[in-house]
């Protein structure tokens, strides 16, 4: 992380600052911004303006020491603004691990690739629940960077990650049950197809 914990208010030395920034994490913002948009394109051209942003912000920073939580927070709400926007929640399925040594259900399908019954749950998620599994799931922020992340305090980013593992896990339940039910249907009308050619041959 670049520099000491004190924050200029120097033009010159924010921008500097910022360069070093983007030199270290336009990757994973850019990746970050991808997950949430579904957009390639979109996403590039959004993490540049997190980064413009940020310039803009930089006497918001308190902290260099917490600058990547803060680049976070930008793109989070750079997003949401354009799906609100758009009005297009969408997700892309990823393959990663969480941390830790807890083997709950949710952190057990957290840590394969997305199934399409997952993707489609994810779907149904409020944006923000997606963003506090995403930044915790995929991006390692835990803790106060991810209420830093987020903008909330240490307890409500704890509630909205809890509150989104449970919205994954019935919104996982409906989808597999459609799944079942659609699977089941394919299944009678595949048989009966097979029936009619047996017919038809005899």
């Amino acid at each position: 992380m670049p520099g000491a914990n004190a924050v200029t208010n120097d033009p010159a030395s924010a921008r500097s600052f910022v360069e070093r920034l983007y030199a270290s994490h336009h990757g994973e913002i850019y990746a970050y911004l991808a997950r949430m948009l579904r957009d390639d394109e979109l996403a590039a051209d959004l993490t540049q303006e997190t980064f413009v942003k940020a310039f803009r912000a930089f006497d918001t920073l308190e902290d260099h020491n917490r600058a990547r939580a803060w680049l976070y927070q930008i793109a989070g709400r750079t997003a949401l603004d354009e799906l609100r926007r758009r009005k297009i929640i969408r997700f892309v399925p990823w393959t990663g691990e969480s941390r830790g040594s807890a083997s709950s259900a949710e952190d057990q399908v957290l840590r394969m690739r997305l199934s399409a019954d997952l993707e489609r749950a994810l779907l149904r998620i409020p944006p923000r629940q997606r963003q506090a599994l995403l930044l915790s799931e995929l991006h390692d922020l835990t803790g106060l960077e991810l209420a830093d992340a987020l903008g909330v305090s240490h307890v409500a980013a704890r509630a909205l990650l809890t509150r989104g593992r449970e919205s994954l896990r019935q919104a996982l339940a409906a989808e597999r049950a459609k799944s079942a039910l659609e699977e089941s249907k394919r299944a009678r009308v595949g048989a009966v197809a097979r029936s009619q050619r047996r017919d038809d041959e005899r």
